[in-house]
């Protein structure tokens, strides 16, 4: 298989940490970026979910899943009269 060279511009700190993490896992860069573009062609698309969310919405998330783990802490309301009427309280 022939092989190509490929550039790419990336932040200098960003670039130490992910260089720390995938010799952390035994691989270096170039095998790293490789894996990605390789599971890319598999995937037909990005390998992973892309997300940024903003610090408020982050706290919702991680309120609701406290709120899934401890359902006896918060309450539930079938009712609009009923959460109204607490709301009014």
């Amino acid at each position: 298989m022939a092989m190509s060279n490929i550039n790419i511009r990336i932040d200098a700190e960003k670039k130490a940490k992910a260089q720390e993490l995938f010799s952390s896992l035994g691989m270096d860069m170039s095998t790293a970026i490789n894996l990605f573009i390789q599971q890319a062609i598999e995937f037909n698309g990005i390998p992973f979910v892309i997300r940024k969310y903003n610090s408020e919405t982050e706290a919702a998330f991680a309120e609701v899943e406290k709120m899934k783990k401890h359902p006896e802490l918060y309450k539930g309301y079938t009712d609009i009269d009923e959460l109204f009427e607490d709301l009014d309280k």
